[in-house]
């Protein structure tokens, strides 16, 4: 069963401290740390999972930060990553440095990579525009309401960020003729 949560501030705190542990473990290999996701969000409902892209350079040092996530308690999933965006999932529930655990999805991403293109554009869209927060707050419920599975609740949001995505494409492309 999916839950959903009012926006709490306290996950804007935690995205700050996975950033922290991420910026002095992988140190020079990343060029950046990105909360994204409906956490990332001032007003939006959410499950309490943290979405969080590692931004690198290109990928020629992946390998290297993947063995750095390896030592860091992460395994790299393969089979939910692709070009642009690589995922990682935690093997234990402890951080280094002695942070709380804090459940979280972690991706890689190539700086040049349009799923990195896709996740700031969304979130920024939604972070100035309220009305669309609030239509997909309502698809969410609704979504959750009818008894969706996770695949179905995944599915059925995708139209809608598919949409968002078309509309800023279209915007960026009218601003320049």
């Amino acid at each position: 069963m999916i839950e959903l949560y009012e926006y709490n501030p306290r996950w804007e705190e935690a995205f700050i401290r996975l950033k922290t542990v991420f910026e002095t473990e992988l140190g020079n290999l990343i060029i950046g740390i990105e909360h994204v996701g409906s956490t990332s969000i001032k007003g939006m409902i959410a499950k309490p999972i943290i979405d969080l892209d590692i931004i690198i350079e290109n990928y020629d040092r992946l390998s290297e930060v993947v063995t750095k996530l390896n030592g860091l308690g992460y395994i790299h999933q393969l089979q939910w990553s692709f070009k642009g965006r690589e995922t990682f999932e935690r093997v234990n529930e402890k951080l280094p440095c002695h942070s709380e655990f804090i459940k979280h999805h972690l991706y890689v991403c190539d700086e040049n990579s349009i799923e990195l293109k896709n996740h700031l554009d969304f979130r920024d869209y939604l972070r100035t525009h309220p009305e669309a927060v609030e239509e997909y707050n309502q698809l969410k419920v609704c979504l959750v309401t009818s008894k969706s599975t996770r695949a179905e609740y995944t599915e059925g949001k995708t139209h809608f960020i598919f949409n968002i995505l078309h509309k800023i494409r279209k915007n960026k492309l009218d601003r320049n003729f």
